[in-house]
């Protein structure tokens, strides 16, 4: 039997998609996989049923000072969950008056997490960049005026001090210092948490907790506007983890064990990845690296001693992770020795990075690995679609998992898709204008997405992301330009020299792209060149310049009109800001703000004379 084949059945339910065609045009698509009739009220009853059934269990580990693993069980994190549970009931804590979490991922982050969700306090982390990478702290301060904390936790405060002190006059919480750093003035340690455990006064609060209570605050990763606070409920955390249980059967019979470094102040790391393995009693090995040159050996060495079952990162992380398992058999054996599938979300993954994961698992196991992808937002915490089958090529997110309903409307030469189920959202905190303006008349969510059938008579071949509708533009021929699709044609024609691509040409004839380079691989199309050759050296190199033409000839050559390759191309030695938001910390690249920061580029991009820094595709440059 082929073992692809063989594993897909094994891992997932058959998709079954029921569709409704309407008179105007719009489609329902559902889901005919039944949700259960109930299902746990909050996440916390996942936790005390596994503190109980396997205490034992590795449920969180992480790096110590001395870099080696500290691994905390169920039963164990139960217990500390209790003990700060105990500590939060005395603080005044309510929705009004919630707990800001200003670290990186960690076991006392976790805890402090989840103890806040055991007694019915919604907290609130908040990326840890948002407090490191800023000088004036705007961005931070515009967050916790919205939030007015009444406890604000910071680990290692020696880094998030500044943070703390320019936020001081925002609240009158206490402030909390985990135990990685020093404990300043007016701050509390986080032993100080766990001193005493009142079983009586957290069953109670524990019991109180319900569907419609709120979990958490996640703010949407946009880099512009007001900070928009997603209130999250317990209803929509479980019922998330309850479609997927419908559609990953294979989660019951083999608990999860995963490493990640995905952050929880966003949905994706948070509800779908976090909440999936307390949810099956699995183990998450927290990764300290991240896919930036400078924390990627750690994620390199977590890999090498950790063996997950899944993987799950975002197409920016896989282009920096797949030469590193092309070159290094040791990675390469460990990484895929029980891995069952991966998993990427947030953008499209390019062609080539699924064929390279797809090919490095032939050689590894002897079959591809499953691939699969998701799609959703913050607001639907986060998984609207799943690909809970073998899809037959990048792209694909899957079809409406159970309990959700998808409307999709036709608009100008697109469908625009909007989401209605138990995981929406049903308005951002203290924001009523912004929630009224979130749904239509139906009570769908308006997402601003649009998607595409793989093909419409077979819908359970699944959907394909069809970019951002804001981002869509027009030519001056009136022509659109569909940024999302464009941008992953782009990182496949130009690969291995395209991490990622800003589109450009709005208001123009032309469409231009502005890349960001994989130096490390564009290096290696130039061996003539020293190893440390400068940047700007690598990037005007005849070989990465040639690269990059026939990479837009071949765009040009695929057909479909001006709107479907890039006339002109440059190549920004400056690597995507995390602090002037142009990169979420997830590795997302923010296509508007990029153009707003990097305007003059773009007006040195469309000169009348191009500069030789300029790559045309005829060549009319001075390389």
């Amino acid at each position: 039997m082929n073992p692809v084949k063989r594993d897909v059945e094994h891992l997932f339910a058959t998709p079954d998609v029921r569709v409704e065609v309407r008179a105007d045009g719009s489609q329902i698509l559902r889901s005919g996989i039944a949700m259960p009739e109930s299902y746990p009220r909050c996440v916390g009853v996942r936790l005390e049923h596994w503190a109980r059934a396997t205490p034992d269990q590795v449920f969180l580990a992480e790096r110590d000072a001395a870099g080696e693993w500290e691994r905390l069980t169920y039963a164990q994190a139960l217990d500390k969950v209790r003990r700060i549970a105990t500590w939060l009931l005395g603080q005044n804590l309510s929705p009004e008056r919630p707990v800001a979490i200003l670290s990186d991922n960690s076991i006392e982050h976790a805890l402090l997490m989840l103890a806040c969700m055991h007694i019915g306090v919604p907290s609130c982390a908040i990326s840890a960049g948002v407090s490191l990478l800023s000088k004036d702290h705007g961005k931070l301060k515009d967050n916790l005026g919205l939030l007015k904390p009444g406890l604000v936790f910071a680990d290692n405060m020696d880094r998030f001090m500044p943070a703390v002190r320019a936020t001081r006059h925002l609240h009158d919480g206490a402030v909390i210092a985990g135990e990685k750093g020093s404990v300043p003035d007016g701050c509390l340690s986080f032993a100080a948490m766990l001193e005493r455990r009142d079983d009586a006064a957290v069953d109670a609060a524990f019991q109180a907790v319900g569907p419609d209570t709120i979990a958490k605050f996640l703010f949407t990763s946009g880099s512009i506007g007001a900070p928009k606070a997603v209130i999250n409920t317990q209803r929509m955390l479980c019922s998330n983890q309850a479609a997927l249980e419908l559609m990953w059967p294979f989660l019951k019979t083999t608990p999860p064990v995963i490493v990640d470094w995905l952050p929880w102040s966003h949905t994706f790391g948070a509800n779908h990845n976090f909440n999936m393995v307390m949810w099956h009693g699995g183990s998450l090995y927290i990764d300290d690296g991240k896919p930036v040159p400078a924390l990627l050996e750690r994620t390199v060495r977590n890999l090498k001693e950790v063996a997950p079952t899944l993987y799950f990162s975002v197409p920016r992380a896989y282009d920096m992770l797949v030469p590193l398992l092309r070159n290094d058999a040791a990675l390469r054996r460990n990484f895929y020795s029980r891995l069952q599938l991966i998993f990427y979300a947030g953008a499209a993954l390019p062609q080539h990075l699924w064929d390279d994961l797809e090919r490095l698992a032939q050689a590894e196991l002897g079959h591809p690995i499953t691939m699969v992808s998701s799609w959703g937002s913050t607001e639907t915490a986060p998984a609207a679609t799943s690909c809970h089958f073998q899809a037959i090529r990048s792209g694909v997110i899957g079809v409406p998992i159970p309990g959700t309903e998808l409307k999709l409307l036709p608009v100008a030469d697109k469908l625009e898709v909007r989401v209605r189920g138990p995981n929406v959202f049903h308005g951002y905190w203290k924001q009523p204008d912004l929630t009224t303006g979130a749904f239509d008349e139906e009570g769908f969510y308006r997402i601003g997405d649009a998607v595409s059938f793989i093909d419409p008579e077979q819908p359970n071949q699944g959907l394909l992301f069809d970019g951002r509708v804001a981002e869509d533009f027009k030519l001056l021929s009136g022509t659109w330009v569909h940024v999302g699709s464009l941008r992953v044609k782009g990182i496949d024609a130009f690969s291995p020299v395209a991490q990622d691509i800003v589109v450009t040409g709005h208001d123009r004839d032309e469409i231009g792209f502005l890349v960001f380079p994989n130096i490390s691989e564009c290096r290696t199309l130039c061996p003539g060149l020293p190893p440390d050759a400068p940047v700007e050296l690598v990037l005007s190199n005849i070989a990465v310049v040639q690269h990059v033409r026939r990479g837009m000839a071949m765009m040009m050559q695929a057909g479909g009109g001006s709107s479907t390759f890039p006339t002109r191309v440059l190549l920004m030695a400056e690597p995507p800001s995390s602090e002037a938001g142009e990169i979420t910390d997830k590795g997302y690249i923010n296509q508007r703000m990029v153009l707003n920061r990097r305007a003059d580029l773009v007006e040195w991009l469309y000169a009348d004379v191009p500069d030789k820094s300029v790559i045309t595709v005829h060549g009319a440059t001075g390389h």
